[in-house]
């Protein structure tokens, strides 16, 4: 199976973990280990990641800084060379004799889309409520809870097209495995007179990562985070997981939008469009996951 595989932010960089490199780099070593064994298994593999935690960070140094910061789309591009850099070296290291490579990636956003209107998307580290809103009111920032703390959000517009697709069909046809689309990928728009430029904005890499299994033709969306599976109710007496479920029965305005949704949204889409596989659930359970024993799995049937 051609298997594109998301691996959440906060699964590189555990949630109030600090955001340190020594802690990214162990995380990373334990995500590549995960992986190395789905590819060991005989699949073929597409890696993408979020930013969330890192671009945060990189936006923070930026604002400290005397000289006008680097725009968010600069930022995006950076924390996915970090990222992809260690991703890189540690899945070389889990995969002796495999070619891996990162691949910077473009993503064509639509610059009238209503979400830079309204934030949503979480990124950098998490605060109480009261020093969230300090910040917000001294730096312009919005603010949103994310579970029982507060972090900043940002515009996260719907991916449109991944620009670098062709390419990667032809890095995969060579047999290598390419991480991309890092933290959504790069948000770029089209010009009036023609050409790209960036825009500000974070793109969400569940659904970046859907787009690119569509344009890929891959059989699964492999959506890798720290939570066991999708619940209905989460948070709630009433919470319940659910395993097995047909694309046509999940909703994604019934889950959070900064979060679960997403995911929801780039498995029913992913589903409806090919007829393929998309599961969602923890990071260690991933080959779990693809033999349909953990986390939730998302079907045109439901079987």
């Amino acid at each position: 199976m051609l298997i594109v595989a998301a691996l959440g932010g906060n699964a590189l960089l555990r949630r109030g973990e600090p955001m340190t490199g020594e802690n990214q780099r162990a995380n990373i070593r334990a995500a590549a280990a995960v992986l190395a064994r789905l590819v060991q298994a005989g699949h073929r593999l597409v890696v993408t990641h979020g930013n969330g935690p890192q671009v945060g960070l990189l936006a923070l140094q930026a604002a400290a800084t005397p000289d006008a910061p680097f725009p968010l789309d600069v930022l995006d591009a950076e924390s996915a060379g970090m990222v992809g850099y260690v991703l890189q070296q540690e899945l070389d290291n889990a995969l002796p004799g495999h070619l891996v490579t990162t691949l910077l990636t473009q993503v064509r956003v639509d610059p009238q889309d209503p979400a830079f209107r309204h934030p949503t998307k979480p990124i950098g580290p998490v605060y109480d409520r009261a020093e969230a809103e300090r910040l917000a009111a001294a730096r312009g920032w919005s603010v949103a809870p994310d579970n029982d703390r507060w972090r900043r959000v940002v515009a996260s517009p719907a991916p449109l097209e991944i620009l670098e697709a062709p390419v990667l069909k032809l890095l995969l046809a060579q047999g290598v495995i390419p991480i991309c689309v890092g933290g959504g990928g790069i948000p770029v728009v089209t010009l009036p007179q023609g050409g790209l430029t960036g825009i500000e904005a974070v793109i969400d890499k569940d659904l970046a990562s859907g787009l690119l299994a569509r344009q890929l033709g891959a059989d699964m969306l492999l959506m890798l985070t720290d939570v066991a599976a999708v619940y209905r109710d989460f948070g709630t007496p009433q919470a319940r997981p659910l395993a097995a479920v047909a694309a046509d029965a999940l909703s994604p305005a019934d889950f959070p939008a900064g979060s679960m949704g997403p995911k929801v949204r780039a498995a029913v889409d992913f589903v409806q469009a090919t007829g393929g596989r998309a599961g969602i659930g923890r990071l260690e359970d991933a080959a779990a996951i693809v033999a349909g024993t953990a986390g939730t799995l998302v079907t045109a049937s439901g079987g």
